[in-house]
C-alpha cells in the first residue's frame, strides 16, 4: 500500500481534531528523517510503506514511543516494518488528541 493513499486519511483525522497539515508534516519528518521536499518526494512516487521507511533515518528517540495502536502495543510489534508502520501510526493518533508538540517528539 502506497503512503498516498493513507496520507489523506491522516490529514483528516488531525484536521478534524484542529491540528494542521505543517504539524502532521513535522511529526512525519521527525520520525523519518525526511526533509519536507523528502517527504513530498516520497508521497508523490507513490513509495510503498516498505519503500517509505527504507528511505527512511529514523529518529534515534522512536524506542521512547510505546503505547498501543487498536489494541497492540507498539513496542511489542516484532516484525520491524510493521512497527515503524505502528509508530507513525501512535504519533498521528497522538497529535489528534491534541497532546503537545514536545511530548510528541519526544524532546
Amino acid at each position: 500500500m502506497a503512503v498516498a493513499d493513507v496520507y489523506p486519511a491522516y490529514v483528516n483525522k488531525v484536521e478534524r481534531k484542529g491540528r494542521t497539515v505543517a504539524e502532521l508534516d513535522e511529526v512525519i519528518c521527525w520520525l523519518t528523517g525526511f526533509d519536507q521536499a523528502e517527504l513530498k518526494g516520497q508521497l508523490d512516487s507513490g513509495a510503498t510503506f516498505e519503500e517509505f521507511f527504507e528511505a527512511a533515518d529514523l529518529n534515534p528517540n522512536v524506542s521512547l514511543i510505546t503505547g498501543s495502536v487498536c489494541g497492540v502495543k507498539v513496542q511489542e510489534v516484532e516484525d520491524p516494518l510493521m512497527r515503524q508502520i505502528r509508530y507513525l501510526d501512535k504519533l498521528v493518533d497522538e497529535l489528534a488528541k491534541g497532546r503537545p508538540m514536545e511530548k510528541i517528539l519526544r524532546n
